[in-house]
């Protein structure tokens, strides 16, 4: 007898988020996969993490299994396995250990590079490439992400200007959250808020939250195209921590920021949204209706690992896993529900170096990321083991080390095939 259980953490199927509309649009297999038999259809939002969301075929007597494991995994008075799962501290994040003489002299290339009076972003590039030490993180992404002007005698007005332009905004549509045409947005983004980085208790603060309330409520007024949509809520963690380093020099994970002086607040809650829009800008097409910018990117991602890796791809068709199962996550958050937050930061580093980074880039990143697993992916036998393995990916460990083989690989595959001609297609 056929099973169908849609399991949407207390949502209505009226209700269903973007990201889910889409998984459910996007299968080709969908109507086949609903005809078999001794098989149910879980689409399941795990409570901690929403805009993680997946859909997978499992055994009826595995379903309510699968199902209990996410929902133990999301109970919040169970510490992580691993505490370093949730901390940020290494070599360019916070509380660093005496610097390298190798690291000494690129934290002097920044400096020299800073000071001048006109910034040569081609060379910032350059050398922000590999990785931008902590002590210049905030400037610099400021900088590349066109932020700043390279002029240094222009960048306190336009600070200044820039940041009064964001509270005129606070001023002007805030108080509309609870306006009928409003509401349905700003619940969403209040209910995604607390789910967002659980583990780290600096995002559990009230004030952390009402900050990031106000950034993506005012992006999504300002934005009616796309909105507010689960995932973009991800998007702000990084900045907002970056930005904290520049008043604070200790670790940022159970830092107080209530310890943090008013105007000091203010200033890294503004500049967390404009580089967050400056980043959106590039991949809102991403989260418009049916999200096509992911679609087409999962599409893209399956025909270049067919590319470089037939085995993995041939492995994932004959057990019926499709990409957009596992994909769509991956291109929703930037990788960021698969990485620890400080190997997010790093990779950013380089996707702000990179031409269309956060948009182009990515794919070569995901393409390498997917083939980094080869050994573990070709040793599942089912289509249940493949997707608990992708949607699991254990790199709770990983640092920059990690990271840069990562962009070193993509960076590779990208040089063989972005300039050729169809070149994701034999």
């Amino acid at each position: 007898m056929e099973v169908l259980a849609i399991v949407l953490s207390g949502r209505s199927s009226a209700r269903l988020p973007g990201c889910l509309l889409s998984c459910l649009h996007m299968l080709p297999s969908r109507q086949r996969l609903l005809q078999r038999s001794k098989f149910v259809c879980l689409l399941c939002l795990c409570l901690s993490n929403p805009s993680s969301c997946f859909f997978s075929i499992l055994p009826p007597d595995a379903a309510g299994e699968h199902a209990a494991l996410h929902r133990q995994r999301s109970l919040p008075h169970r510490p992580p396995v691993i505490p370093l799962v949730a901390r940020m501290a290494d070599q360019n994040t916070s509380g660093t250990p005496a610097m390298t003489e190798r690291e000494a002299s690129r934290l002097d290339k920044f400096k020299q590079l800073l000071a001048g009076p006109n910034t040569d972003l081609e060379e910032l590039r350059k050398l922000s490439w590999s990785g931008i030490p902590r002590q210049v993180r905030p400037i610099t992404w400021k900088l590349l992400s066109g932020y700043l002007p390279a002029n240094a005698e222009r960048r306190d007005s336009v600070l200044q200007r820039k940041r009064q332009e964001y509270f005129g905004f606070i001023q002007q549509y805030y108080d509309s959250r609870n306006d009928e045409h409003h509401q349905d947005t700003y619940r969403q983004i209040h209910i995604d808020i607390p789910r967002t980085n659980p583990l780290i208790p600096l995002f559990q603060q009230a004030s952390v939250q009402e900050i990031f309330e106000r950034i993506l409520f005012i992006w999504a007024i300002r934005h009616p195209a796309s909105g507010y949509v689960q995932g973009i809520n991800d998007l702000v963690t990084p900045f907002f921590v970056v930005y904290v380093f520049e008043y604070i020099e200790e670790e940022v994970e159970n830092f107080d920021v209530s310890s943090l002086q008013e105007e000091a607040l203010r200033n890294i809650e503004a500049d967390s949204f404009w580089c967050m829009s400056k980043l959106l800008d590039g991949i809102q097409d991403n989260y418009t209706f049916a999200q096509p910018g992911i679609q087409r990117k999962v599409k893209a991602l399956e025909e270049l690992v067919s590319r470089i890796d037939e085995s993995v791809h041939r492995h994932m068709q004959q057990y019926e896993v499709e990409y957009l199962q596992f994909a769509f996550r991956w291109m929703n958050n930037l990788l960021m529900r698969e990485l620890p937050l400080r190997c997010t930061i790093r990779l950013w580093d380089t996707y702000q170096a990179e031409p269309e980074g956060f948009s182009h880039f990515h794919l070569y990143v995901c393409a390498a990321f997917l083939v980094r697993w080869r050994k573990e992916i070709l040793e599942e036998r089912d289509f249940q083991g493949l997707m608990i393995l992708l949607q699991n990916l254990p790199t709770m460990h990983w640092g920059n080390e990690e990271v840069s083989v990562l962009l070193a690989e993509a960076y590779r595959l990208k040089f063989a095939f972005a300039d050729a001609p169809n070149h994701y297609k034999r």
